[in-house]
């Protein structure tokens, strides 16, 4: 598969590059720029991920690291069965259990949540750390969720971590689950109170906790424009009476015909005076009609 030419193979991290000094050269390059393609590609693209992943492992499927890639490339494409293999091989060859939650989460995405529960009470989740203790819970809460025991969904997320004030990579999830729980079996005000809580932990923008807390709320978000509105311009059409005079333009009036000759002097002194003492009437233009036409910028 093609990769760039800004790509070295020395993003990776150094206990992945340590891994491949086992192979030659040349070789290590190749599956190092291929790992990196995989790293950049796993969020946006997962598919495209997944491709790099294979080439990868067919060039490199003894080393741990490059397995563990694999894993999760299928894992973020839904190839649950295949991740789970991959994952399990990775733990062969190293021996730790940091992958132990995502693999009782690939037993859920078979189709087996009873399974991903005994996982969870299983010795290996004492040796995780603070964080894969924490994302053993979110797993086994959602295996509860997948048998329909939404109020133990509940119970196993309350936890210490969950109380805590301190702000970790894992709270804002946490808190969201916890939350989205809540919602499930109808407490909207406490789950409304731990979206708001996962907001406040969510600095990077990992969850939707503010589009669930708008969506209680009642705020409906709507796109003002479209891509093509996004390049258009409004052009207002006014349409002047064209009866109506401006002051510019007095409009030009013949004198009144005089129909009697027998006038008196004092109505056309008074006439003439009132005339002076009054300022013209300035007439503004009415507007009858406003045209609201867009104007596409469109290529010939």
């Amino acid at each position: 598969m093609p990769i760039p030419e800004d790509v070295t193979g020395d993003e990776i991290d150094k206990d992945v590059r340590q891994e491949l000094q086992s192979l030659p050269k040349t070789l290590a390059e190749d599956v190092a720029r291929n790992l990196v393609m995989v790293a950049r590609l796993i969020d946006e693209d997962p598919e495209g991920a997944y491709g790099y992943s294979r080439v990868a492992l067919r060039l490199a499927s003894r080393v741990a690291a490059v397995r563990e890639a694999a894993g999760f490339a299928a894992y973020a494409t839904q190839k649950y069965s295949e991740a789970l293999a991959e994952f399990r091989a990775a733990r062969r060859m190293t021996g730790n259990t940091e992958l132990w939650p995502v693999m009782a989460d690939c037993e859920r995405g078979l189709g087996r949540p009873e399974k991903a529960l005994d996982m969870a009470g299983a010795p290996e989740v004492q040796k995780l750390d603070k964080a894969g203790q924490v994302e053993m819970r979110l797993v086994a809460a959602g295996a509860r969720r997948d048998m329909d025991q939404l109020d133990a969904a509940i119970v196993t997320l309350q936890s210490a971590e969950l109380a805590s004030n301190s702000i970790q990579p894992w709270t804002a999830r946490l808190r969201y689950a916890y939350a989205d729980a809540l919602l499930a079996v109808g407490r909207e005000g406490e789950a409304r109170e731990w979206f708001a809580k996962a907001i406040e932990a969510d600095r990077d923008g990992s969850t939707d906790a503010s589009d669930r807390l708008a969506e209680l709320d009642g705020v409906e978000f709507v796109d003002a424009m479209d891509e093509d509105d996004a390049e258009s311009e409004t052009v207002v059409t006014v349409v002047v009476d064209e009866d109506t005079t401006t002051h510019d333009e007095p409009e030009a009036t013949e004198p009144e015909a005089v129909e009697s000759e027998a006038v008196e002097p004092e109505a056309v002194e008074s006439e003439a005076v009132e005339s002076e003492a009054t300022e013209p009437e300035t007439v503004e233009p009415k507007i009858v009609e406003i045209k609201d036409t867009t104007e596409r910028n469109t290529e010939d």
